[in-house]
């Protein structure tokens, strides 16, 4: 019987958590009914419905960079993935569940209710750079600072940890859902072929890179030809992907030097020292940690297993609740979270 959960409720993917092993890992994603809004599939048949439906049906991301779009399809969708992971074996578990950093008190308990309608009791959310801190085993008792860089699909988060709460932090919606959109751009301008959001996935998975590389790679893709709208198959090497996500790239940069400049030079001078922490699905792209130590000139300690890194933390945060002290939202019903 499940009873403590780790939901990580991401923008491209719902990760669940619990007996220290991920029990369901699916795309947040939902297939309806264009007129009446219903659903008709859940995960991953809904993504591998994604520009393939009819007029009558609709791909749809509940969440989007982050935040929840829509509440009710993402009620459904969970309480579907909750069933799935669990069946009728749950009762009053422990949830934390995630979301990006410096979001309203208002989204924190969107998110709270969404989780409780799906099945769930005793929640606490926490935002993912936490998450990831909690992960990592910091001493929270000492007043030193740790950068952490969560690449999502929708969003990057950035935050500087301190003594267990965020010193200085900013989530942008510039993530890898982006990389995805620039590689459709560059197919479409420089071989005036139409692509779909899986191919350009497939293509920034396959032969995507945030440096260049010493000896290219290529691989074959197919799509649309805009003028003839005949299908056509193309080559794309890495260096092309390369030229296409670089802007995006060094937004992220960008974003991350942002927040240092926000930060107290003191707890620069500890992340100079330590390194920072790089997690999310979307740090997964070859070179990206390397083109960002060379850009910062810090060490760059990539996770080990970075797409789970911050659902993997929100499972240590139950099993220790005292990691929660400086966190706005204890381990608490949501009765005593209304707001008066």
């Amino acid at each position: 019987m499940a009873t403590d959960i780790g939901i990580d409720l991401g923008s491209s993917k719902t990760v669940i958590f619990s007996s220290s092993k991920v029990v369901l890992e699916l795309p947040s994603v939902v297939t309806v009914d264009s007129e009446s809004w219903e659903p008709i599939y859940y995960g991953e048949k809904a993504k591998q419905t994604i520009g393939r439906t009819p007029d009558s049906m609709l791909s749809v991301y509940p969440i989007e960079h982050g935040v929840i779009s829509d509440y009710d399809l993402t009620e459904l969708m969970l309480k579907d993935y909750m069933q799935q992971a669990f069946g009728n074996k749950i009762l009053r578990p422990r949830i934390i569940a995630t979301l990006p950093a410096g979001l309203t008190e208002l989204q924190h308990h969107s998110l709270s209710n969404v989780v409780e309608a799906a099945g769930g009791r005793n929640i606490t959310v926490v935002e993912g750079p936490l998450a990831i801190a909690f992960g990592l085993g910091l001493d929270f008792s000492k007043p030193h600072g740790t950068l952490i860089v969560d690449i999502g699909a929708g969003t990057t988060d950035v935050a500087v940890i301190s003594m267990g709460g965020i010193a200085a932090c900013d989530s942008f919606k510039t993530a890898s859902f982006d990389f995805d959109a620039q590689i459709i751009r560059y197919v479409r301008h420089e071989y005036n072929i139409e692509i779909g959001p899986l191919t350009a996935e497939a293509i920034k998975i396959k032969v995507g890179s945030a440096v260049k590389r010493d000896i290219e790679i290529a691989m074959v893709a197919k799509g649309r030809n805009i003028f003839s709208g005949l299908p056509e198959s193309f080559e794309i090497t890495s260096g092309e992907v390369y030229v296409a996500i670089n802007d995006t790239i060094k937004q992220i940069l960008g974003a991350i030097r942002n927040v240092l400049n926000k930060t107290d030079p003191d707890l620069v001078a500890d992340i100079m020292n330590d390194g920072m922490y790089l997690a999310g699905g979307g740090s997964k792209l070859a070179g990206f940690a390397e083109r960002i130590s060379d850009f910062l000139g810090i060490k760059v300690h990539q996770m080990d297993d970075p797409a789970h890194s911050v659902v993997k933390g929100a499972a240590v945060a139950i099993k220790q609740s005292d990691l929660l002290k400086n966190v706005d939202y204890q381990m608490r019903s949501l009765k005593e979270l209304e707001i008066e």
